[in-house]
């Protein structure tokens, strides 16, 4: 109290006396005459001079002002109140909540002012940390653990099973150590539960990934066993599909099972798809009632569209018509969940949301939202082929149902082509004129369906060789859709029938232009280049269709006969060896590399081949020829003895493979075996004049009694031969006479070819001779030894051995020498390769 000081009686009335009083310190009027004021305001934007006085200076020369610590008097208020912090009676001055930073009134001499403590120098370095301890080991070794289960994961990602494998074992391996080190160190308490949980987790995905089911099975043992793993109980989920996969469809069951029971019905998602598993392994069992039993209860909680196919396929397989209807209805009202296609739309009047829409047209959800609704109306259509025959007495019938129900629903637009697909149906059935008045009930539909109709159309009446209506169905699918690929190879192929080969490829082009991934249009263009003789073109464009189709034996075969035309056998052999690579069994192609190598001289790498062609194929008269001709000139008639009887059971008619055989056996001295063969011959061909000379000579080296018979019918038969040619010839030249007459009277300077016929002795010279290195396969038989006798004499013609394999690849194989040449790239379908639209 001795600090309170009252005031007078006298001033009672005044009660704002001292009011204004103020400290002098504060007065700001002075401060323009305050010479030490204005220096430091002027020097440094403010800062103090350098010091000149006993003490540190101030801004006030001459007369210092005390602080908190120093020793000056407080000075009084109006009231007599003391200063805050003011020292009285020598008293100390308690310090305040507020100090001035970097600031001391004794400040040591030589010091400057350092608020931020800089001039300390830097800071200590930072502890090191110390990495043996086993705290931090396993720390370390933790971590170690999950890289290697991420590069684990990330292997598998890249396809590389067996490196996904090896880390996840090291992984385990490391996890091992891991629990060892913490066992040693006496933390066990603190073992890493969800590191020790996903190591094993990766290691049974990884043995299962690998097909060690096994071993998978054993480890996801471990993992459920182990009452610590919370939830361990859906992994009998992956137990039961590796059962699944081992074909144990019992304990399959019995674990789908086991696993239904572990999850709750909080999580109703995983339950539907565990029941559906539960109704596949059913089907894949037999036991359809327990499969519908399933996909029932799934269809009543959360219908989807592969459940609903699947129910439908139960119910196919057990015949229940009506219960085949009813799935089917609720197979096509399944809401997808996806967005209207018009939404994608773009308004015309608003540019900011052409944008957005732009950019959304092709994202991933946008993507998603195609897949699904391509994977529904792919399930509905298969569904409806598939019931369309069981649902009603006809399939005509049950597929009209089909098309009623679908065109009530959100898919209507399926009904067309469930209407297309029934005309392809027909088309199986062979029932084509049901196809075609099917079909034409579309020429008055919408565009894409007229198009597609039209294409069809098209094609069948391009297989029945009506090529004027293939046209115009081809006109008609073009001009409903100029953009249809498949329309414009239809015309293309009427063009290439008429033999229009330019305007042909023209079509061929603008369909690549249209669909550049249209590989039948570029290799009809192939061929059309082919034909009009621009073999280089050609060979591009089955170059690039061959990065395409890399195993298509069409394309390999079409490289290796464009380089035999341009007189490069080693490409053409090397295209046709890569072509056994993939049809290794294809008796022509064989056949083709052993004429090659025979006109490459190559005589042993032929028989390589005719022979292995002769194995898989031994029909084919042009190799049996060939191989007879081989080992009669290697000097092994015997051998060349079951070829020719081969050749015998082929043409029982051609008398030339029994002469053969019978001339085999004398060659190789069987003279008994052979008589027997040549009498034979004479009792089925009776006036053959060689069989009759061989007879001859035969019995008069043999001095048998036969020879005055044999003799007498040779004559006759000469004589025979020889009044049947001459009245051929006389009837040549009065017909020839004729034609001269005529012409000298009508004044026409035009005459008919007159040519005769190519005859069996004309020694192969054919009118449309082939050369060396042309696509042929049969061959000449080889001047045989003792060739002044009749028959070897006549025997160098060339036999007409062309035969193609109806089982064989269907591939544009080389005619053989007997063919006209103009034939030899003969324009078949399944070359052109004039697709139906897919179902």
């Amino acid at each position: 109290m001795e600090n309170v000081h009252l005031a007078p009686e006298e001033e009672e009335n005044d009660l704002y006396t001292g009011y204004n009083d103020y400290n002098p310190t504060f007065d700001s009027e002075d401060l323009r005459n305050d010479m030490g004021f204005q220096q430091a305001v002027k020097t440094s934007y403010g800062r103090r001079p350098p010091m000149t006085a006993k003490y540190p200076g101030t801004a006030i020369g001459g007369r210092p002002i005390g602080t908190a610590y120093g020793s000056r008097m407080p000075i009084g208020t109006a009231i007599g109140r003391p200063m805050t912090g003011a020292v009285q009676d020598g008293a100390a001055r308690p310090m305040t909540a507020v100090r001035a930073a970097g600031y001391s009134s004794t400040l040591a001499k030589g010091s400057s002012f350092d608020p931020l403590g800089q001039s300390k120098g830097p800071a200590p370095p930072l502890e090191t940390k110390n990495d043996d301890t086993p705290e931090e080991k396993i720390k370390i070794m933790e971590k170690k653990v999950n890289d290697l289960i991420e590069e684990s994961c990330l292997a598998h990602a890249r396809g590389d099973l067996q490196q996904s494998l090896e880390k996840a074992k090291e992984a385990g391996r490391k996890e091992r150590a891991l629990v060892r080190q913490r066992e040693q160190t006496g933390t066990a308490d603190h073992i890493n539960l969800d590191l020790t949980y996903s190591v094993l987790f990766n290691l049974a995905n990884q043995y299962a990934n690998n097909d060690m089911y096994t071993e998978a099975l054993n480890t996801y043992q471990v993992i459920v066993k182990n009452k610590m793993f919370n939830n361990a109980g859906r992994l009998k989920v992956n137990m039961a599909n590796i059962y699944f996969k081992q074909k144990n469809y019992t304990k399959a069951i019995k674990f789908y099972r086991m696993a239904l029971d572990q999850i709750s019905n909080a999580h109703n998602a995983m339950r539907i798809k565990i029941m559906q598993n539960i109704g596949v392994v059913f089907i894949h069992m037999g036991q359809y009632s327990d499969a519908i039993t399933s996909f029932e209860y799934i269809m009543s909680e959360s219908p989807n569209i592969k459940t609903g196919f699947n129910l439908i396929l139960c119910y196919y397989a057990i015949g229940d018509r009506e219960r085949m209807k009813k799935a089917f209805q609720k197979l096509i009202s399944v809401p997808l969940g996806i967005d209207d296609e018009d939404k994608y739309i773009p308004p015309n009047d608003d540019p900011h949301a052409n944008m957005v829409i732009e950019a959304i047209k092709n994202d991933k959800l946008h993507q998603m939202e195609r897949e699904r609704k391509a994977l529904a109306e792919k399930y509905i259509m298969t569904s409806a082929k598939l019931i369309a025959p069981a649902i009603e007495s006809s399939f005509a019938a049950g597929f009209d149902w089909c098309v009623d129900m679908v065109k009530g629903s959100q898919y209507v637009e399926l009904a067309n082509d469930l209407e297309i697909n029934k005309a392809i149906t027909y088309l199986r059935q062979r029932d084509f004129k049901q196809a075609v008045e099917t079909l034409k009930m579309f020429e008055k539909k919408d565009s894409r369906v007229k198009s597609a109709a039209a294409t069809n159309l098209s094609f069948l009446y391009f297989l029945e060789k009506d090529y004027d209506q293939a046209d115009r169905y081809a006109e008609l699918a073009m001009s409903a859709d100029r953009y249809n690929p498949a329309a414009l190879i239809n015309k293309g192929n009427t063009e290439f029938v008429k033999e229009d080969y330019e305007k042909a490829a023209e079509f061929y082009k603008e369909a690549l232009r249209n669909d550049s991934s249209c590989t039948e249009g570029l290799y009809n263009l192939g061929l059309t280049y082919k034909r009009l003789g621009r073999l280089e073109e050609a060979l591009d464009c089955f170059h690039k269709l061959h990065a395409i189709l890399r195993n298509s034996a069409e394309v390999m075969y079409q490289l290796a006969s464009l380089y035999e035309m341009l007189e490069d056998p080693h490409q053409a052999i090397e295209w046709l060896m890569q072509l056994t690579s993939v049809t290794p069994t294809d008796a022509q192609v064989l056949a083709k590399l052993g004429d090659l190598y025979d006109n490459e001289g190559d005589k042993s790498q032929a028989f390589q081949y005719y022979y292995e062609s002769y194995r898989y194929f031994p029909s084919n008269i042009s190799v049996i020829e060939w191989l007879g001709a081989y080992y009669i000139d290697t000097q092994f008639c015997e051998k060349a003895i079951q070829y020719f009887e081969r050749a015998t059971l082929i043409q029982p008619t051609q008398v030339k493979w029994q002469l053969m055989v019978a001339s085999c056996y004398r060659r190789s001295g069987n003279y008994q075996k052979a008589l027997e063969t040549y009498k034979d011959i004479h009792r089925k061909f009776p006036e053959n004049v060689e069989c009759l000379r061989f007879l001859v000579r035969l019995c008069t080296d043999m001095g048998l009694k036969e020879v005055q018979d044999y003799a007498t019918k040779l004559k006759k038969v000469e004589k025979m031969k020889e009044i049947r040619e001459q009245r051929v010839r006389s009837g040549r030249e009065s017909s020839a006479r004729s034609r001269r007459e005529g012409s000298a009277g009508s004044g026409s300077s035009s005459s008919p070819n007159t040519t005769p016929p190519l005859r069996a002795s004309d020694s192969g010279q054919s009118n449309h001779g082939t050369s060396a290195k042309g696509e042929r396969l049969s061959v000449k038989l080889k001047t045989l030894p003792g060739s002044n006798e009749p028959y070897e004499a006549s025997t160098q013609q060339e036999i007409d051995a062309s035969y193609v394999d109806p089982l064989g690849p269907q591939i544009q194989r080389p005619k053989t020498a007997a063919r006209k040449r103009n034939e030899e790239d003969e324009f078949a379908d399944e070359e052109l390769g004039d697709d139906l639209l897919p179902e």
